[in-house]
C-alpha cells in the first residue's frame, strides 16, 4: 500500500497552487533559459545551458514529488474538535513537569512539520504521546534523548 501524506486543507491548497506555478510560470522561464543558453553556441562547453538544465530537472523532481504527495493526500478531519482533545490541526500548550517550561506546538502531517516554527508531526515521539490527550491531562514521551513527563494546558483549534 502506497504511503498516505496526511495534511490540512490549507496545505493541499498551497501544494495545488505551488504545482500550478510550477508546471506554467516556471516551467516557460525555464524553457527560455534553456533557448537563449542554446543560443550562445557550443552546447559542450556552455555553462549557462548546464545551469538551466539542471534547474529544469529540479523543477520536474518537484513537480513529481508534488504530484505524489497529491495522489495520496488524506485531508485530516477533526475527530477530535468536539470532545476537545488533541489531533491534527489543534495547537496545544504544555508544560515540563521536570523543568516547569511551557511551550506551545501545532500538530501537524508528516509533510507540514517544521520544529523550527513548533509544528510537530503526529508520527513524532511527542505527537505519538500527546495524540487523544485533553487538558489538565499528562503524557510521557519517550524521545531518542529520554523521557519525559509533559501536562497540556490548553487544546486550541484554529480555522
Amino acid at each position: 500500500m502506497a504511503k498516505e501524506f496526511k495534511i490540512t486543507s490549507t496545505r493541499l491548497s498551497d501544494l495545488e497552487k505551488e504545482l500550478n506555478y510550477l508546471k506554467t510560470t516556471r516551467e516557460r522561464e525555464i524553457a527560455a533559459m534553456i533557448a537563449e543558453a542554446r543560443s550562445y553556441g557550443d552546447l559542450s562547453e556552455n555553462s549557462e545551458y548546464d545551469a538551466a538544465k539542471n534547474e529544469q530537472a529540479k523543477l520536474y523532481g518537484r513537480i513529481a514529488e508534488i504530484e505524489d504527495i497529491l495522489a495520496h493526500a488524506v485531508v485530516i478531519a477533526d475527530e477530535n474538535e468536539a470532545s476537545g482533545r488533541v489531533g491534527l490541526g489543534c495547537t496545544v500548550t504544555v508544560e515540563n513537569l521536570e523543568t516547569g517550561a511551557q511551550n506551545t506546538y501545532r500538530i501537524t502531517g508528516s509533510q507540514e512539520a517544521n520544529p523550527m516554527e513548533n509544528k510537530l508531526s503526529d508520527d513524532s515521539p511527542f505527537g505519538r504521546a500527546i495524540v487523544g490527550c485533553a487538558a489538565g491531562e499528562t503524557f510521557t514521551v519517550h524521545a531518542p534523548a529520554g523521557s519525559f513527563t509533559m501536562r497540556v494546558l490548553h487544546v486550541t483549534r484554529e480555522g
